[in-house]
């Protein structure tokens, strides 16, 4: 009789710690907007896979369920077919000097992209705000670091080519 109630409390533990395990999987798996995962560092660009290995280096579970929260699922490498109408290069017009590659693709490069604008916005780091068919912002990526032959290619494999109307 004592064999059959430790059976039952070990099940019992194992069935309440797996509804544990799904209710924090499974609300891991809400999706911020593209703002607020820009607000918490991350630029929507992770895959889910990179959240996992986070996790294996960093054990501060707010930080990967907010990782969670941003990442895109990386199943059929679904980022290399992701594509935009268009893009805005948002930057800082007074920070722009501390950024070489960026002037050198705006003055050089962008007329290449008809359906990419250059807005600038006071304080702003200089970013790529990507732009689905409506122009509504889809993505945000931080490109401070980024050599001009980096967004060159961003670009090219990332925003569709504009109708032969423009």
């Amino acid at each position: 009789m004592s064999m059959s109630i430790l059976y039952n409390f070990v099940l019992i533990i194992v069935i309440i710690s797996s509804a544990a395990v799904i209710a924090s999987s499974s609300s891991s798996r809400e999706q911020l907007s593209s703002k607020q995962c820009e607000d918490l560092g991350f630029t929507g660009l992770a895959l889910c896979s990179d959240c996992n290995t986070l996790s294996e280096y960093v054990k501060e579970k707010e930080l990967i369920s907010d990782c969670l929260k941003c990442c895109t699922e990386d199943s059929d490498d679904s980022l290399s077919k992701i594509t935009y109408s268009g893009a805005i290069i948002e930057v800082c017009m007074r920070k722009l000097v501390f950024y070489p590659e960026i002037v050198g693709f705006i003055e050089e490069e962008k007329d290449k992209f008809p359906t990419v604008k250059v807005q600038y916005l006071f304080n702003s780091p200089p970013k790529l705000v990507m732009l689905d068919d409506e122009g509504q912002q889809k993505e945000t990526i931080r490109i401070d670091n980024w050599k001009r032959e980096h967004v060159l290619q961003f670009l090219r494999e990332k925003v569709k080519p504009s109708s032969a109307s423009s």
